[in-house]
């Protein structure tokens, strides 16, 4: 590898004419090439994969297995080619999340990610920091941010911080984390202090700071949602209430499918995540506007954990050709959950929000044996939890957990803990519009 100071600006330039450049044969010899040698590492190094591709022809790509979440999971230990085990790892995410300690490198050395993503179960996904270390200049170059606005100062909202996101900063971009936990007016009274100018949010703070945006006195010159799904015509209103372009980043945990161009339009990054877009017959999908049955993903470049052909829950809409001119897939719509913001009542008698990541988290990092939830809002005095587990069979312990980490998690944001009603059971599953969290009332006061 280069030194650092050369190996940014390398990668900024090398990026930026991949984008403008590869295309048609070029971008397929590319695909073909990276795709063989990080299958042949993956074999070399993973006795998962060397199991699983056992008899196979490594070359005849789209002949490969799939493999999902699950699967990932189970096989976590044999699947990395680093030696790390599960409990190692998942130990170390979770003293992170319970002692909200975001900063630092397991074994020194990798970046843990813990996720529910759409799925709704735990995942663990590692990144080699010699990889993380090089965000800055990716992140320059495909942002989709106005080079006027240089040097970057981001306010960045979402549940949680982790070390990755930290090796963002650099002379040219500083990123500050704020919880999307943090009441309204501390957040605002931070973006303005900081002189913000590029706010960062999924789509459900973005809403809420919306409707604050004449308190907000920081120059904020573009706006970035991602984490969840931004609908059209959320978009538009968020663009009349900001004043400025908001631009959207498709960021899995699994990598980073798909950014902005100058334009606005979200394309796939062919040269990071080989995508493929299927139709129910497991067929490739290039008709625009028309959603894919399954969406797989291959991280390119992330060789520590392999994830090749790899299922999401998402689906996504191609679109037509971009006037930017780029050879990269455009993303018309992504279609994932619409999941509702819950509410709950403070001591003075305000209401408080928390967003269903959260809410999410609390219950998944409770226990293991969960396989799936669905979380209703009566009013803001009631919920209705209903828990799917592993066997089938209640888990009164599980439940008990569940419990306390969502009577902890409200207490800790001065929330009042509401009546809790539980149900174990199936809970019913939908590729395409699942909604894990419903509310079924109107917030009043959501300062």
């Amino acid at each position: 590898m280069l030194p650092a100071s050369i190996q940014g600006p390398v990668d900024f330039a090398t990026l930026r004419w991949r984008f403008a450049h590869l295309r048609g044969h070029r971008l397929r010899r590319f695909q073909e090439r990276a795709l063989r040698r990080l299958v042949h590492r993956a074999i070399v190094g993973s006795a998962f994969y060397r199991e699983l591709y056992a008899g196979l022809k490594p070359d005849d790509f789209a002949s490969l297995p799939w493999i999902n979440k699950a699967v990932m999971m189970r096989e976590f230990d044999r699947l990395n080619t680093a030696g790390i085990s599960l409990d190692e790892a998942m130990s170390f995410a979770l003293a992170a999340e319970r002692d909200k300690r975001y900063l630092g490198y397991f074994r020194d050395r990798y970046v843990v990610g813990l996720s529910s993503g759409t799925s709704g179960s735990r995942g663990l996904y590692l990144t080699d920091r010699a990889i993380s270390s090089r965000l800055p200049f990716a992140f320059l170059a495909r942002s989709g941010m106005p080079w006027r606005l240089l040097p970057f100062r981001i306010a960045f909202l979402l549940r949680v911080f982790n070390q990755g996101f930290a090796d963002i900063n650099g002379p040219l971009i500083s990123l500050r984390y704020l919880p999307t936990m943090l009441p309204l007016d501390q957040a605002i009274q931070r973006i303005n202090e900081m002189k913000a100018n590029i706010l960062m949010a999924p789509p459900s703070m973005l809403r809420l700071l919306a409707r604050h945006r004449d308190r907000i006195s920081s120059p904020i010159g573009i706006v970035v949602s991602y984490a969840e799904v931004l609908e059209e015509d959320e978009h538009r209103k968020l663009e009349r209430a900001f004043g400025t372009r908001v631009v959207e980043i498709y960021q899995a945990s699994e990598g980073l499918v798909a950014c902005p161009c100058r334009e606005g339009r979200l394309h796939i990054n062919e040269d990071l995540m080989y995508v493929e877009l299927l139709d129910e017959a497991g067929r490739e999908l290039t008709a625009i506007d028309t959603p894919c049955t399954h969406m797989l993903v291959t991280n390119l470049y992330n060789e520590v954990q392999p994830l090749i052909r790899y299922e999401l829950n998402d689906l996504v809409c191609l679109g037509p050709p971009c006037p930017c001119g780029s050879g990269f897939r455009v993303v018309a719509k992504v279609i994932g959950r619409d999941d509702d913001v819950f509410y709950f009542h403070r001591s003075d008698g305000t209401m408080g929000h928390v967003f269903p990541d959260v809410l999410s988290r609390w219950i998944i990092t409770a226990s293991d044996r969960i396989d799936e939830y669905v979380v209703e809002q009566r009013d803001p005095g009631h919920l209705l939890v209903r828990l799917e587990f592993r066997d089938g069979t209640a888990d009164e312990a599980a439940i008990a957990s569940v419990r306390t980490a969502i009577a902890h998690g409200l207490s800790e944001h001065g929330l009042a803990m509401p009546a809790l009603e539980f149900s174990a059971g199936p809970v019913p599953r939908d590729p395409g519009k699942f909604k894990r969290f419903r509310r079924q009332f109107a917030p009043h006061e959501t300062g």
